[in-house]
């Protein structure tokens, strides 16, 4: 009897630690992805990726909804991956990777952009425009932009049919390396410049998101993207690029199931400001969070809200 009440009892110790060792499965579509660690790695600073992975989980402690993140700090080798495979749609992120798809034509062309690239270029990223969006979309084309992202390195991006281009589906993996193209100086985009500094001056009030928090002496490069739709409530995901110090990060954060875009904002902004307090080296903040009265919950207009006819939309879990 004692022998059978002590195996037992060792059955279920080795069942306890490898449910602990288990690998930790994708978050749940409808479930709170606190309960889910972010995967910080850095063989140079060990320490500050516990600290990293314990500080993104407590932000996430108490809110809904689904969250991805993927993290880079350069200077420390730090990555923080957090359900960063599972696939989103991009809304008005889509703008990055159109914009890198024209900087990178030109330069396969031989010449810089033209007078008509620049002036929708442009306004397509510092004030989101829309039309901006719908001209170079359809002047670059599926082909050439699928090309593009396969040379980016991307694995799991796929473009908005027809002319939907805020219907791209995408991750947060691919967004950093995205981001990557313009912040690495082993890029094979030469006019990566030029895209940061549109990045750096969006306008004030679409500045929000992964900047809060950013430490003094360091410049903001990012692009937003806010859409509610009939499934999944609001996307609400931002993604940015920070220089400075001699120094280069990179923060992505992609969610939907929101209840409102303020929500998501300020999960998104929550995660932000623990990801800058690490990385900050003590240096104070120069951003602070985006009040809840500076949010507008007019959607960024990147595509319908209601489901495309005789298009069947997975559920993201279909699709991690």
């Amino acid at each position: 009897m004692g022998i059978r009440m002590l195996d037992r009892r060792t059955v279920i110790a080795t069942a306890v630690v490898s449910a602990l060792l288990a690998p930790i499965p994708p978050v749940a579509a409808q479930a709170s992805t606190a309960q889910v660690p972010a995967a910080c790695r850095s063989v140079r600073d060990p320490d500050l990726a516990a600290r990293m992975s314990r500080d993104i989980r407590a932000a996430l402690s108490s809110r809904e909804g689904t969250v991805s993140v993927a993290v880079r700090d350069d200077d420390t080798g730090l990555t923080c991956a957090l359900a960063s495979t599972r696939k989103y749609d991009s809304a008005s992120v889509a703008k990055l990777v159109i914009m890198e798809g024209a900087l990178r034509r030109a330069e396969e062309l031989g010449r810089g952009l033209t007078k008509w690239e620049r002036t929708n270029v442009r306004p397509m990223i510092i004030r989101s425009d829309n039309r901006s969006a719908v001209r170079l979309w359809s002047d670059l084309g599926h082909a050439r932009l699928s090309r593009f992202l396969s040379r980016a390195g991307t694995t799991s991006t796929a473009l908005g049919p027809k002319g939907y281009w805020g219907l791209t589906r995408t991750t947060a993996a691919d967004q950093m390396r995205l981001l990557g193209v313009l912040t690495d100086t082993r890029s094979f985009l030469k006019s990566r410049a030029y895209g940061l500094k549109l990045l750096s001056q969006v306008r004030r009030d679409q500045r929000w998101g992964v900047p809060a928090g950013m430490p003094r002496g360091m410049k903001a490069h990012v692009k937003n993207g806010w859409l509610p739709r009939a499934t999944h409530g609001w996307r609400v995901h931002s993604v940015g690029a920070f220089t400075g110090r001699g120094r280069t990060y990179r923060i992505v954060v992609l969610s939907h199931d929101n209840p409102t875009m303020a929500y998501g904002v300020r999960t998104i902004e929550r995660i932000a400001q623990a990801v800058h307090r690490g990385l900050g080296r003590g240096h104070g903040p120069v951003r602070s969070l985006t009040p809840e009265s500076a949010v507008s919950e007019v959607p960024d207009g990147s595509a319908p809200s209601e489901p495309l006819p005789g298009r069947d939309e997975p559920e993201p879990d279909a699709m991690s």
